[in-house]
C-alpha cells in the first residue's frame, strides 16, 4: 500500500493579511502497486497530451482550469481513494495553533487518524516540509499515533519525505488537496467541478470546526 499526502494554504493566522482561510491536507491511497504505477505513467504521458514539458509540475494553484479538468478525467478511473481534513483557521483558538510545527503535526496526525481503519503496513510519502529534524519528528509522531503496538502489522511502515516536483503521485495528492480547498470557495465558477469528478474516490472529506 501507497500514501501520498500533500497540503493546500498555510499554517499562518493572519486572516485577511495574506493568510488562507482555510489549512487543508489530503491522502491518496493506493492499495495496489501495479495501480500506483500506471497512474504515474498516466501523469507523464498526460503532460504530452497537454504539450507540457516534462519538468512541468501539476500544481493546483498554478493549473488553469481547462488543465484541472483533464487532470481529474484522466486519473479518475484509477484505483485510489481519498481522505481531507480542513481546519477553518477563524474558528480555532488555542496556543498550539499559534506555532507552524505543533499546527502542522495536528492537523496531519487528524488525517492520518481518520485513515487509520484503511492503512495496512503503508509506505507514507510526504511532500518536503521543514527541515530534517522537523520531519524526524513527524514521522515518530505519525506512527506513534496510528500504529498499534500490539497488532501483528502496522498501519504505517515508513514515512518519507520527497520532493513532490519528481514525484508525479504527490503532485496528484497535491491536486486532490486542491480540489478539497475550491470545493469551499463560495462564489468560484468552478467550485464543485473537481471533486464532483473524484467523487467516488473519495473516502472522507472533514471540515474543522464544523
Amino acid at each position: 500500500m501507497l500514501a501520498f499526502v500533500d497540503e493546500s494554504g498555510d499554517t499562518g493566522l493572519k486572516l485577511g493579511q495574506g493568510s488562507s482561510e482555510l489549512f487543508v491536507i489530503a491522502m491518496v491511497v493506493f492499495e495496489d502497486h501495479d495501480e500506483a504505477t500506471a497512474a504515474d505513467q498516466r501523469i507523464t504521458l498526460l503532460r504530452r497530451e497537454l504539450a507540457l514539458p516534462e519538468s512541468c509540475e501539476f500544481h493546483f494553484t498554478n493549473c488553469s482550469i481547462a488543465r484541472r479538468e483533464a487532470f481529474f478525467k484522466a486519473l479518475a478511473t484509477f484505483e485510489f481513494f481519498y481522505l481531507g481534513f480542513g481546519l477553518q483557521k477563524s474558528k480555532v483558538y488555542g496556543e498550539g495553533f499559534k506555532h507552524k510545527e505543533p499546527f502542522y503535526k495536528w492537523v496531519c496526525g487528524t488525517v492520518f487518524e481518520n485513515s487509520k481503519p484503511y492503512l495496512d503496513d503503508a509506505i507514507v510519502k510526504i511532500d518536503k516540509c521543514g527541515d530534517r529534524d522537523f520531519r524526524n519528528q513527524l514521522s515518530a509522531y505519525l506512527k506513534k499515533r496510528v500504529n498499534d503496538p500490539n497488532a501483528a502489522t502496522k498501519r504505517i511502515r515508513k514515512v518519507k519525505a520527497e520532493d513532490s516536483k519528481s514525484n508525479n503521485l504527490l503532485q496528484l495528492a497535491d491536486m486532490v488537496c486542491g480540489a478539497i480547498t475550491r470545493s469551499y470557495a463560495e462564489g468560484k465558477q468552478d467550485q464543485e467541478l473537481y471533486r464532483g469528478i473524484i467523487k467516488h474516490r473519495e473516502i472522507s472529506v472533514r471540515l474543522w470546526p464544523p
